[in-house]
């Protein structure tokens, strides 16, 4: 397979200086931290899945920068360009759709963030696959391959402007499982490309941090749904019959949810994570389009607070749909025309302060 090469966009940080080191005062004990980039941003799903796979959009990439965004996460099946059992077909068309949306962000000065969201062998959604990642070498060789053809294609593009984030979402598996799998396909992707930037999700959806995983030297990847009485209102995937939210949530309950709360418990272990050293990105986040619209910024707000204090970046899902600032759908909001989309200006507006 042809490997389109990037020579021409030149060079700039590689993956090790990237972390930025920050060390504690002397009476303490001394610890380098690592600190991923302030990534600000959002996911663009031209590749979510193999039945609906379109080229990626310079205008999203362009807009993004002329509002002073900087990430763009790109959760990708491997269906747009391969198929089960016949993994190691990999479709050329398809990957110069990739290449062409890497050059998208160089150009714009978006980072880009290739994620699996369907690899061989596992998806946190329907349809299942026909091997399970956590108990094939199967599934775990052909996931290997994906992400070394990555490392191998992109090896001349800096982590500055690339980074893997490996598997979106896992769940249903133990910690040491997780590791194991991830251990196997950092090797791969290392082999082609030592310096390449690599980051993964939490367990459990995304929301548990992954100690485990501190000595492979990889940035992880949280989530920002919580609770998902607020994110996820009357979402049709989410089999639940909830009240119409508030924020704070319950406010005179016993469950009670406000900015206490998420720090406390959704974002603190990921903090503890952060001092022994793994950088951390809110990878994914936000309010579906049936949550009030002030609701949803009043949530907002207070987690973009408590990452703005802890120095992490997010990405928004999505850019355009139903959580995002484009073409939401949002029946209680006065949208603006602008370059052919519906704008929520006052969603952008608060992003935009953190």
């Amino acid at each position: 397979m042809q490997r389109r090469k990037f020579l021409q966009l030149g060079v700039g940080l590689t993956a090790a200086s990237l972390f930025t080191p920050v060390l504690f005062a002397k009476s303490k004990p001394l610890i380098v931290k690592n600190k991923l980039p302030l990534w600000r941003g959002f996911n663009l799903l031209e590749k979510f899945n193999g039945a609906d796979n379109q080229p990626y959009r310079e205008g999203d990439f362009k807009m993004m920068a002329q509002w002073g965004f900087n990430f763009a996460r790109l959760p990708m099946s491997y269906h747009c360009w391969s198929k089960p059992g016949d993994w190691l077909q990999m479709d050329e068309n398809v990957l110069k759709e990739i290449d062409q949306a890497i050059a998208f962000g160089i150009k714009h000065k978006i980072h880009v963030n290739l994620n699996l969201h369907r690899i061989p062998g596992y998806c946190v959604n329907p349809p299942a696959e026909p091997l399970n990642l956590w108990k094939d070498d199967k599934a775990l060789d052909a996931a290997a391959f994906h992400w070394q053809t990555f490392a191998k294609r992109y090896k001349s593009i800096n982590s500055s402007k690339l980074s893997f984030d490996l598997i979106n979402e896992p769940s249903n598996v133990e910690e040491a499982d997780y590791v194991r799998v991830i251990t196997r396909i950092v090797s791969a992707i290392r082999q082609e490309d030592p310096d390449r930037l690599i980051i993964i999700d939490g367990l459990q959806y995304g929301t548990k941090p992954v100690f485990g995983a501190i000595d492979l030297n990889v940035g992880q990847s949280t989530r920002g749904y919580g609770p998902m009485q607020v994110s996820h209102y009357k979402a049709s995937w989410v089999k639940a019959e909830w009240s119409i939210p508030t924020w704070p949530l319950n406010p005179d309950g016993n469950d009670r949810w406000d900015k206490d709360r998420l720090k406390k418990d959704i974002f603190d272990p990921w903090k503890k994570l952060a001092d022994q050293g793994a950088g951390i990105h809110v990878g994914e986040w936000g309010a579906y389009q049936h949550t009030p619209h002030d609701v949803a910024l009043a949530w907002m707000k207070d987690n973009l607070e408590i990452w703005k204090e802890n120095g992490w970046g997010w990405s928004l899902w999505n850019l355009r749909g139903g959580f995002g600032i484009l073409d939401s759908n949002r029946e209680d909001v006065e949208y603006e025309l602008y370059k052919g989309h519906k704008l929520d200006r006052k969603m952008l507006k608060l992003l935009q302060k953190y």
